[in-house]
């Protein structure tokens, strides 16, 4: 397993982002934002200045694609779709995340 480094929440971002994205198909950042806190029930709430830069971060990276369009109420939007760098990346980063959270919960429970 590799090491976690200090940019976990970023990575988190990133992984919520790309799956959101992967399960619901081509989206504004906005959508992404209210699909997120949605499935949080509210928990989760993603600020203008995260999300975008994240968004512009993994554009550049080439895990997603963007592509200007309108959008429910006829607005120009950027739209993200995810790459096939993108699905594999996301595959990756669910593996860590999936061992990060069993390491964090036998700690929990054994210390």
């Amino acid at each position: 397993m590799r090491k976690h480094t200090n940019d976990r929440l970023q990575g988190t971002l990133d992984l919520m982002v790309l799956k959101t994205v992967a399960s619901q198909g081509r989206m504004h950042g906005y959508a992404i934002t209210l699909r997120i806190e949605q499935i949080s029930e509210n928990v989760l709430r993603l600020e203008e200045g995260s999300l975008y830069p994240a968004l512009h971060r993994m554009t550049h990276s080439g895990w997603l694609k963007s592509e200007w369009g309108a959008s429910e109420n006829n607005r120009r939007a950027r739209y993200y779709s995810i790459t096939a760098a993108g699905r594999k990346h996301l595959a990756e980063e669910e593996q860590n995340w999936s061992q990060l959270t069993d390491a964090v919960a036998r700690v929990l429970r054994l210390a």
